[in-house]
Parts: structure tokens; C-alpha cells; sequence
């Protein structure tokens, strides 16, 4: 599953996002879902979350 897709991504996953100041570099967070802030179905990107940490980025992999 990827990151791109509205559908696949729930409060509560454990995910890899790049924050704002990565996305040069494409050092990846890891962390647990809290909140889903894009409102479309998918996103080219990913979709924008808050992790539990209060971090914000978009999502590139879902950890199993």
C-alpha cells in the first residue's frame, strides 16, 4: 500500500512521512497516525497526517 491514497491510511497506522524540511533530503519520520489533514481522496505526494509526536508530513510508506 502507499502513501498517495486517502483510503489506505487510518488513525492509529504506523507510517514513514517526510516533514517540510526533509523533502530535499527525503529523510523519512516514523510514526503512529493521530490525524488525517488532507481532505481529497489521494494526493501526488501524499497524503498530510499528524503523528501522535505532533509531527506533520506526508506519507510515503505505510509500515507493515
Amino acid at each position: 500500500m502507499d502513501g498517495k491514497t486517502r483510503a489506505n491510511i487510518k488513525p492509529g497506522l504506523n507510517v514513514k512521512i517526510v516533514l517540510k524540511q526533509d523533502q530535499r533530503t527525503g529523510k523519512l519520520t516514523e510514526g503512529v497516525v493521530k490525524d488525517i489533514l488532507t481532505n481529497s481522496s489521494s494526493h501526488p505526494h501524499g497524503i498530510k497526517v499528524r503523528l501522535a509526536s505532533g509531527e506533520v508530513g506526508r506519507v510515503q510508506e505505510i509500515c507493515p
